[in-house]
């Protein structure tokens, strides 16, 4: 074995009495150190990532001083609102001899403000399924699909209470048409971040509540009650969308009646649109849409005064 061989060997077996040494001979107080440190830090992660989030209360904003700011802004947005055509789906949840039901659908809508609204959905390979149309002097909801259903009625025959009513004129107000004329009626409160405009019967109860986001003073929610005050129906308005720079309307829309649990008076109806576009309308055009069509062809013909259902023959 060569002189070189010899001195690496040496030198190895040096090195490696060395490293012992220092493991022999380190402190175990520094060794617990460097763990404490480190459990902490791993505590310090973990307990900062997982503890809850203070959320700062949301500030109030101060919303209109008055019922006569409050109604002049409304009124302000509702003239903005032009002719529009829009589509989307609709759930429409309901009853019916009392069973349950559901439909999901295609929808069109085209409106013409101040009055005129008609909607339609596909409903069982019928692209006139549904049509729910009103315009100033009547309303009507027409159901082809098993039901065979023609429901009509005249706004000057109705009261507070009527049902089907709420379906039409919570669209129409839902989609930015709400009358808001006579100030004397009209009361203003606030809630949370909202102004609520309170309209009150001739018995002094409450015949409307409307409820204004106070950011952007967009209409939200609309409550209706009937003479005794009970909640009758809403509708609930999100996810607005820029028809025009000033012309804004939302895409979700829920509108809900309350009847009795089972009957034929409780109802959902969920709109979701996705397409929202100005649109024109001829003469020859408003009259096909926005005239109430005739009963030909529907089985059960009913006239709805002031709430009854009244049966006319087909």
């Amino acid at each position: 074995m060569d002189g070189d061989s010899v001195d690496r060997k040496f030198q190895k077996r040096r090195n490696k009495e060395v490293q012992m040494y220092k493991i022999q001979n380190s402190k175990p107080e520094s060794s617990l150190l460097l763990v404490h440190y480190f459990t902490w830090a791993v505590f310090l992660v973990i307990t900062v990532g997982c503890a809850p989030q203070k959320r700062e209360p949301e500030p109030l904003l101060p919303g209109k001083k008055s019922v006569s700011e409050a109604l002049q802004a409304l009124n302000s947005s509702s003239q903005k609102i032009g002719p529009l055509r829009a589509s989307g789906q609709c759930l429409w949840m309901y009853y019916s001899e009392g069973k349950k039901r559901k439909e999901n659908f295609a929808v069109k809508i085209w409106m013409n403000p101040p009055s005129e609204v008609y909607l339609q959905g596909d409903v069982g390979f019928n692209p006139r399924g549904i049509v729910l149309g009103s315009n100033a002097n009547d309303f009507w909801l027409l159901i082809k699909p098993e039901i065979s259903q023609y429901s009509w009625g005249k706004w000057s025959e109705q009261g507070s209470s009527s049902g089907l009513m709420f379906v039409p004129k919570a669209l129409d107000e839902a989609l930015g048409i709400v009358d808001v004329r006579d100030e004397k009626q009209w009361s203003l409160s606030k809630e949370d971040n909202f102004d609520v405009l309170v309209r009150g019967n001739k018995d002094r109860g409450i015949d409307r509540k409307i409820y204004i986001s106070r950011g952007d003073y967009l209409v939200r929610k609309i409550e209706y009650f009937d003479m005794t005050g009970k909640l009758m129906a809403a509708a609930e308005m999100d996810r607005h969308k820029d028809v025009s720079r000033e012309f804004v309307i939302p895409s979700s829309i829920k509108i809900i009646m309350y009847g009795q649990e089972g009957s034929d008076g409780s109802a959902t109806i969920k709109l979701s649109l996705s397409s929202v576009r100005s649109e024109s309308f001829t003469e020859i055009r408003r009259n096909i849409l926005f005239n109430r069509p005739k009963t030909d062809g529907y089985r059960n013909i009913y006239r709805f005064i002031n709430g009854r259902m009244v049966e006319e023959p087909e």
